[in-house]
């Protein structure tokens, strides 16, 4: 394969020993195949009767969860389109926050469906072009059912937090968990030209073993991991006024090498008095403006310690950047680089900062800030692994309200939406007509794959409720979705299973152009891996199911 015959029967080598090369239908198949399995194997986390899996790496680490993204970055992956699907759950994680498991799942029936029509000669590039078209069209659906709503509204943001959360294994605590979402986003959400943004940077989440998840708790201001620099400065301290400085408070070193010649005891003593003085002169600056709290992001030298106790501040030395950055959102004070330029004005204000025991550890709470656009929700649980869960939980809770906020449309859950879709775009088949129609027509069909593994881990007869479901859906409207819980069709808007228009545009979107891109390849030439980095030989036994045993 990687040689031809010249005239003279010598033998043209094009390709070096021991590259592997699959061609035509070959390479499709391969790749569909791989893609698959990767659906597959997130496909029994989907819905809130989703079961979870349990990754241990290489070092012996455990992941437990059934966020589809995390599962799918922590399993090392070797096939190259199986490595496209993880792509798919990585931009649907950074975009939406959420539906990471149901983008990877249409992904690979749209594959699947695909392969059904190419066994019927039909051409990949009619399947592209068809499903291009259903793509376009869905964007149009999904934008013309989508229900606006206040940003505002706080009981539809707890609907849609509490939605993201059911199913992982933090349910139990869903509703407390929903709201300190809730109410961390609408903290740090900022209004701008009639629409909210939210950075959900602003929200830092701090972890501590211990206690239970009802016991986390959102604090209006900032949680530092860290510790006050002496023994003898105050523990608490109340009207707190802060000052944030991005600079060591020791005796600054002289950029160039200098030398010192010291001929007399006297001058040595002059020269460690000097020391002391510069090191009183910074401190005392500090305390002239009024700080009563300081947080450095450089270190803080012994005697400056000693002058900051006397003095009645509590000092933290060491703070990460993006800490201090939080700490300025939150209390209002300015990062000043230099201490000299630190002025009264540079200062911010919180109503307490106080050293607590968490777990053992000290933590700095910096709490009752005026309107702070920096919070921190800080997680309790029992073990380190339902803390991971947790805060895997929150974080999705906390996109798709930031969703909201900022698109102020939803659509309702439980497969009612994709039902629609599937019901809408076997209309527009019908008017594109042609081959390209096919295309349209198995991608509706593939849609139907949400509902169906709903009603599939819920351990409900997939036929029968799918049936039901799509009958009432087109007599009573388009919100009737599988209610799991009572294995029945239901009004998903009345039961409070919504989510953002974002989530599903993206998943419709990232799903269908993963599916789109390994349609498109032909021919695959996979290059001999150098075996001395510990790798197999590249993708070797990608011909049969070896290759794909990725779980392996």
């Amino acid at each position: 394969m990687a040689q031809l015959v010249g005239q003279g029967g010598q033998p043209i080598v094009i390709l070096p020993e021991g590259t592997q090369r699959y061609v035509g239908r070959d390479a499709q198949r391969l790749n569909i195949l791989a893609a698959r399995i990767v659906a597959e194997t997130v496909r029994t986390t989907l819905g809130p009767k989703g079961m979870d899996k349990m990754l241990v790496d290489s070092l012996g680490d455990i992941v437990i969860t059934n966020d589809g993204a995390t599962i799918l970055d922590k399993i090392d992956l070797q096939h190259p389109a199986a490595k496209m699907m993880v792509e798919v759950a990585k931009t649907q994680d950074e975009e939406a926050g959420d539906g990471t498991t149901t983008a990877v799942v249409i992904a690979g029936e749209l594959l699947r469906k695909a392969e059904e029509l190419i066994d019927q000669n039909i051409h990949p590039s009619i399947i592209v072009k068809g499903y291009t078209l259903a793509v376009e069209k869905a964007q149009e659906i999904l934008e013309d059912i989508a229900i606006k709503v206040d940003p505002e509204d706080e009981e539809t943001l707890m609907k849609i937090a509490k939605t993201a959360i059911t199913g992982k294994s933090a349910e139990s605590h869903r509703e407390h968990l929903a709201k300190l979402a809730v109410e961390a986003v609408k903290q740090v959400a900022e209004k701008k030209d009639g629409r909210f943004e939210v950075d959900i940077d602003n929200i830092k989440i701090e972890k501590k073993e211990g206690e239970s998840v009802e016991e986390s708790q959102l604090i209006r201001g900032v949680v530092i991991d860290k510790e006050r620099v002496h023994p003898r400065m105050p523990k608490r301290v109340e009207n707190a006024k802060i000052a944030l400085i991005n600079d060591a408070l020791e005796v600054k070193k002289t950029e160039t090498d200098a030398k010192i010649n010291i001929t007399a005891p006297d001058q040595l003593y002059a020269f460690l008095e000097q020391e002391e003085k510069m090191i009183k002169d910074m401190v005392d600056q500090i305390v002239a403006t009024g700080a009563n709290v300081v947080f450095v992001q450089k270190g803080i030298d012994d005697l400056a310690q000693h002058y900051l106790a006397k003095a009645g501040v509590l000092a933290v030395r060491r703070v990460k950047k993006s800490d201090m950055e939080k700490l300025a959102k939150a209390t209002g004070a300015k990062v000043v680089t230099n201490v000299k330029d630190l002025t009264s004005e540079d200062l911010g204000y919180s109503e307490l900062v106080e050293e607590r025991k968490i777990a053992g550890e000290s933590m700095i709470f910096v709490e009752g800030c005026r309107n702070p656009k920096a919070v921190t929700i800080l997680i309790r649980g029992g073990t380190e692994h339902v803390i991971d869960e947790v805060e895997r939980a929150i974080e999705d809770a906390i996109k798709v309200v930031k969703d909201v906020m900022e698109d102020g449309a939803i659509l309702p859950g439980g497969g009612a939406t994709e039902i629609e879709l599937s019901i809408r775009l076997d209309e527009y088949a019908k008017e594109v007509g042609g081959k390209e129609a096919l295309a349209i027509e198995a991608f509706s069909d593939a849609l139907k794959i949400i509902p169906k593994t709903l009603a599939e881990n819920a351990g409900l007869d997939t036929i029968d409720v799918l049936v039901k479901v799509i009958s009432e859906h087109k007599t009573k409207g388009k919100a009737i979705g599988i209610d799991v819980f009572a294995g029945e069709p239901a009004n998903m808007l009345e039961r409070g299973v919504i989510e953002p228009i974002r989530v599903k545009k993206q998943a419709i979107k990232s799903a269908s152009e993963a599916a789109i891109m390994i349609l498109r390849i032909d021919d695959v030439i996979a290059a001999k891996r150098v075996k001395s980095e510990g790798v197999g030989q590249g993708m070797e036994g990608m011909g049969g199911m070896e290759g794909m045993n990725m779980m392996g």
